[in-house]
């Protein structure tokens, strides 16, 4: 008999460690069987308890063959007795909620369940709520990690005898460092001095803010405003959704796509485009995708006007009345920022350098997990901005394919962050106390409001106190990392300029 387990696949983002406090596998969603022979209850049918293990036995043996690269076989032997022990929990809970006449719940011998549901149910039954649970064990005891869904095939299954199965699996790789190889990692310490062209660069994005749009008498280019009329129709009817008055469009914004910022540039107050384009269904739903045509009335063309950077400016841009008092004071305020940031900055430098020197070779599988994971995420974070995704990678001039690429690139280099973290923690031997877990749990209370008692049982029924124990074994090897590097200061030359902010819009003048 075999089975595939349909589980999650866990990534590395969140894959615990196999050691100290938080040494256990991902748990096993549910076990189905494939058999033809048997019919098939998964674990948890409705709603009831299919009488899984508790505990199990120590004396519970395991052989690991590696079969390739990234898969092992095991071979997991549970001792008659337990066997037995367990296929009772099995009958009892099959008792308690199957109605057999004659017979109040929970009472019916193991003869007239067989006959009234079928032996071989009821070993299906055992398999779908036992083997998850003796395969959690035994991935434990040998420090595995899997990445896939395990395969099971049952090998013997006797009432009085061993119980024994098969589980092929793919699993993580693992590192294993020596003190020599993560102690004095060479990392820099960014500088906090301010060049400049930093100013410079903050100075510009307050100008932006307070620039002005004023009409122009030449064709419109990229970087201008137009204000609007914009009619969509679709077989013939008008799409209301789409229509707009009086809008006030910058061109190259990508808002209504590609080409209507390709058909604005060159236009002047009084030109009427006339075209068809293709609504994107991430753009406009399902509802509305499809060729589409557009008429758009171009009413006045402005031009943005940026602020002199004079001590006027100054007054108007601050709480200064000098452009030099206003540009010393933006100096201090980026160097305060990068002070704040040099830990974080160290720290993740330092994890790079040891990044750099591991040679490993990583499953599909987990990359892939990690990649789409990410991509999701960048998803997600286009919602919280009122846009599908394709219109965030319209905006930045990206698409999807090299969203993949550099979220796959990200993937392989957060994978083996882990890894190095791991194996760091197994080297120095790394544990998590109840109190740093306790402290843990109520930072998160505290961040979300929640009562800490309550989310350490939500934390524990959903199996991320597991997940949790990981991150602080993780952020402990990483102390011990940073704490061991040899860290020198970077020159005054290497500063970048501060990542730009999101600019205000511009005022519009008459």
């Amino acid at each position: 008999m075999s089975a595939l387990w349909r589980t999650s696949r866990p990534s590395p983002r969140n894959n615990p460690i196999a050691i100290s406090a938080a040494r256990s596998a991902h748990p096993i969603a549910e076990a189905r069987s494939c058999s033809n022979t048997r019919r098939s209850l998964p674990a948890g049918h409705n709603g009831r308890d299919l009488g899984s293990p508790v505990a199990l036995v120590t004396a519970m043996q395991t052989t690991v063959e590696r079969t390739a690269e990234h898969t092992v076989k095991l071979t997991i032997e549970v001792p008659s007795d337990q066997f037995d022990k367990d296929l009772d929990k099995t009958y009892r809970a099959i008792a308690r909620e199957v109605k057999i006449p004659g017979f109040r719940p929970g009472k019916a011998p193991k003869p007239i369940i067989d006959a009234q549901v079928g032996h071989d149910v009821v070993l299906e039954e055992f398999v779908n709520a036992s083997v998850p649970t003796y395969f959690r064990t035994a991935v434990s005891d040998e420090d595995l990690a899997p990445i896939g869904d395990p395969e099971v095939d049952v090998e013997q299954l006797e009432p009085g005898k061993p119980f024994i199965f098969t589980a092929i699996v793919e699993v993580r790789p693992r590192l294993e460092l020596s003190e020599d190889d993560y102690k004095g990692v060479h990392a820099t310490r960014p500088s906090t001095e301010v060049s400049d062209e930093e100013v410079d660069s903050w100075i510009e994005r307050l100008r932006r803010q307070f620039a002005e749009l004023e009409p122009v008498e030449r064709a419109a280019l990229d970087g201008d405003f137009v204000t609007v009329n914009i009619t969509v129709t679709k077989g013939g009817t008008e799409v209301e959704r789409l229509t707009r008055e009086d809008y006030l469009y910058a061109i190259g914004s990508g808002e209504f796509g590609a080409r209507l910022d390709a058909e604005l540039s060159g236009t002047k107050p009084g030109d009427i485009l006339r075209f068809d384009d293709t609504l994107e269904a991430d753009r406009v739903g399902e509802d509305l995708a499809g060729l589409a045509s557009f008429q758009v009335l171009v009413k006045d063309v402005k031009a943005l006007k940026l602020p002199d950077t004079d001590d006027a400016f100054a007054k108007t841009a601050s709480e200064f009345d000098t452009m030099d008092a206003l540009r010393a004071d933006l100096r201090e305020k980026v160097r305060e920022v990068k002070e704040r940031e040099v830990e974080g900055v160290i720290r993740d430098r330092v994890l790079q350098a040891m990044v750099d020197t591991v040679d490993v070779d990583l499953p599909d599988s987990l990359i892939e997990d990690e990649t789409t994971h990410r991509v999701h995420h960048a998803e997600e974070n286009a919602g919280r901005y009122g846009l599908t995704l394709d219109q965030m990678l319209e905006i930045q001039g990206w698409d999807r394919d090299r969203l993949h690429d550099d979220s796959r690139d990200h993937a392989v280099r957060a994978i083996k962050a882990d890894l190095v973290l791991e194996a760091v923690a197994r080297s120095e031997g790394i544990e998590v106390t109840a109190d740093e877990l306790g402290a843990e749990i109520g930072s998160l209370a505290q961040a979300y409001d929640r009562d800490p008692k309550e989310l350490a049982k939500q934390l524990d029924r959903t199996g991320q106190i597991v997940t949790l124990a990981g991150d602080i074994i993780r952020t402990k090897a990483l102390d011990i990392l940073v704490r061991d590097a040899d860290i020198a200061d970077e020159s005054p030359e290497a500063v970048n300029a501060t990542p730009a902010e999101p600019a205000e819009e511009p005022k519009e003048t008459d």
